[in-house]
């Protein structure tokens, strides 16, 4: 889930997700819905400084967001007494793919993808997800999907197209366009079978230096070794915000979110994130949301009180 923001995956093995993941009825819903929200905000509210790297070194600026984020979970949690476990078997398996898709993958379909559609186009791909995570994601955590938490996430994806509004694209942005929605739900749907053992904050500490790593190989391959000196301090100011709210802060969020509520409900409020967006314009100086935008918060609204009552 960044906002600067496949090929076929692996078959993983299984693991027994923990039934930790999925909330009990009548679980106080409060804190996740918080935790959530929190994080989409963080997410939508970074389109604009994502557009500051626009011509800086790609691949290397995302090592270094990714880098610096890690380095502040880890301090983070040995302030706090969180203890950081090391991965085992297949946990490997489940973490690398989210750093692989969800992160890595995900920058550059971004990327590639805004070569060959309007932002728009990527961003409905994104609000397609809710659905998906409403499908998947119990069938992750050892139970059905809720036929009204499904009907809820059809209407958030709605109000998010809304908010986004349509663009226009050719054959090849319409493929990154589906590497986008698919990467973007390997971040949550990947992680349900782990966040049991290392919960948030080691699913978070293990995809970013993960992510460091495989973004600083491909930066030094592509943009060399001194990439990092052709970033100039407006750069480094956008890796740092980016580095600190949407990756270290985002992902504690959003991950303990997702333990809390489970994927269904917390896929829900990624229709947040748009709403965010066109806030964060409006702040900025951009103009008034047209009523089309208006329309599809209204309907983002009407899907998250479906899906979030009891």
């Amino acid at each position: 889930m960044a906002a600067v923001r496949i090929p076929d995956a692996p078959v993983l093995p299984a693991v027994t997700p923990p039934a930790a993941v999925t909330p009990p009825e009548g679980r106080n819903l409060a804190p996740g819905l918080a935790a959530g929200t929190g994080a989409m905000i963080c997410v939508g509210g970074s389109v604009a400084v994502s557009g500051v790297l626009a011509g800086a070194p790609a691949f290397t600026a995302e090592a270094l967001r990714y880098a610096l984020a890690c380095l502040i979970l880890v301090a983070l949690a040995r302030l706090t007494g969180r203890r950081l476990v090391r991965p085992r078997g297949a946990e490997w398996l489940w973490l690398s793919g989210i750093a692989a898709t969800g992160l890595v993958l995900f920058n550059i379909a971004l990327v590639a993808g805004s070569k060959h559609a309007e932002p728009a186009v990527l961003g409905v791909a994104v609000a397609c997800v809710p659905a998906l995570l409403a499908v998947l994601g119990p069938l992750l955590e050892g139970a059905r999907p809720r036929p009204g938490l499904v009907a809820a996430a059809l209407v958030v994806t709605c109000g998010a197209a809304l908010v986004q509004g349509v663009g226009r694209t050719d054959g090849i942005g319409i493929a990154w366009a589906a590497v986008v929605f698919g990467c973007e739900a390997a971040f949550t749907l990947l992680a349900i079978p782990v966040l049991g053992q290392h919960g948030p904050w080691g699913v978070s500490v293990h995809t970013t230096w993960l992510a460091t790593v495989i973004f600083a190989v491909i930066g030094v391959l592509h943009e060399g070794p001194a990439a990092a000196l052709r970033l100039n301090h407006q750069d480094w100011l956008a890796v740092a915000y980016l580095a600190v709210a949407v990756t270290a802060v985002a992902f504690v969020l959003w991950y303990s979110s997702v333990g809390r509520l489970g994927a269904s409900r917390a896929g829900l409020l990624t229709g947040i994130a748009p709403v965010a967006a066109a806030a964060a314009g409006v702040l900025l100086g951009g103009p008034a949301p047209r009523p089309l935008v208006w329309a599809g918060i209204a309907v983002v609204a009407a899907g998250l009180t479906l899906g979030l009552r009891r």
